[in-house]
């Protein structure tokens, strides 16, 4: 039911959000409806089915050859005629009709391969060599990928899951010490070798220095938040979306749907992000084997963090990451993946210890 709802939800805030693009000449409205309805909710449907009825050890067997596919599907946007480039970054492949992300799909394999990896291994994880440094081993692979393209908040996020299943697993909070130090000193070497992410780091600290540029996709989704007062201007009466506000129908969504529907429809939506996600530790824990509780956990703190990371950027309180928020972002390969992962945790909870 919490599946349903989100996305039912989705797809109507993203069409509203959407007809703030009737304003930008480019844009077709009809267009984009269809293809996250039609591609993104229909096929993601499909998709959530069919996972929920494929077989777990079927999956547990052939979690390596899945992670080796999604690899290569990412890869495929470094290849000439293939890889479309956007904005900066060469992040999806060009179908002519439409594109798709494989770096969604990625997210899919690797947790699936982690999850492989991580079950058989569990009283090991505190030997150090069987256990943190081939646990880094296997994410330096995904994250070199995705910070190629560039896509960094994709690569943080994967970092992140990894980290969760990894302790989640019995590692030792040894290498949770280890693994923070590294990231920190990783993010600041980032920071420093990309112009882009410290400029996003700036603009976090000090929105109004460069509100014209840098800083004006945050000013104007904070107005837009802020516009909304308590009960929102209702559903559909956006007036940043229509020339002002960057991406309403995508990074900038949340936004949207605070100004449309205040602070009571803003909670609304979060609680029902953290009753999925609170459902899916729950199914993880009653997993009937560990494989599968490392999935659905793997699945869930990525629907909720990505949900968090987005809201968060709109309120300012973490910088910028470009993270679509889930079910409802424009992106209909995000939808179809969001779809299958929940359909996995579902899967896991049909073969629950009793």
């Amino acid at each position: 039911m919490l599946v349903l709802v989100l996305a039912l939800a989705g797809i109507a805030i993203f069409s509203s959000a959407a007809l703030g693009l009737l304003a930008r000449e480019s844009s077709s409205v009809s267009r984009d409806i269809l293809l996250q309805t039609g591609l993104g909710l229909g096929i993601g449907l499909i998709a959530f089915i069919a996972a929920r009825r494929i077989s777990l050890a079927y999956l547990r067997r052939f979690a390596l050859p899945i992670y080796a596919v999604t690899l290569i599907i990412t890869l495929l946007v470094f290849v000439p005629g293939i890889g479309f480039h956007a904005g900066g970054a060469t992040r999806w492949i060009n179908l002519h009709f439409t594109t798709i992300q494989p770096a969604e799909f990625l997210k899919i394999g690797f947790v699936f391969m982690l999850a492989w990896w991580l079950a058989p291994r569990a009283r090991q994880l505190t030997n150090i060599r069987k256990g943190l440094i081939s646990f880094v081993g296997i994410l330096v692979v995904p994250v070199v990928i995705l910070l190629a393209q560039p896509n960094t908040s994709t690569a943080f996020l994967l970092i992140i899951t990894g980290m969760i299943m990894y302790f989640a697993a019995g590692a030792p909070w040894r290498d949770f010490g280890i693994l923070a130090l590294a990231i920190i000193i990783g993010l600041a070497i980032l920071v420093m070798v990309r112009p882009y992410t410290l400029e996003r780091v700036k603009t976090f600290i000090d929105p109004s220095a460069n509100a014209l540029g840098s800083g004006y996709q945050i000013q104007q989704a904070l107005i837009a938040v802020g516009s909304g007062g308590f009960f929102g201007r209702g559903f559909g009466q956006s007036v940043e979306k229509f020339n002002y506000l960057p991406e309403p129908d995508g990074d900038s969504v949340f936004a949207v749907f605070a100004e449309e529907t205040g602070f009571i429809g803003a909670v609304i939506l979060i609680i029902l992000f953290v009753a999925l996600a609170a459902r899916g530790v729950v199914i993880a824990g009653n997993s009937s084997d560990l494989f599968g509780g490392l999935v659905a956990l793997g699945f869930s703190f990525l629907i909720i963090f990505q949900a968090f990371m987005n809201i968060g950027a709109m309120l300012s309180i973490i910088p910028l990451t470009g993270l679509p928020l889930p079910f409802i972002s424009h992106g209909g390969t995000a939808l179809v993946a969001i779809l299958f992962m929940c359909g996995i945790v579902l899967n896991v909870a049909a073969h629950r210890r009793t």
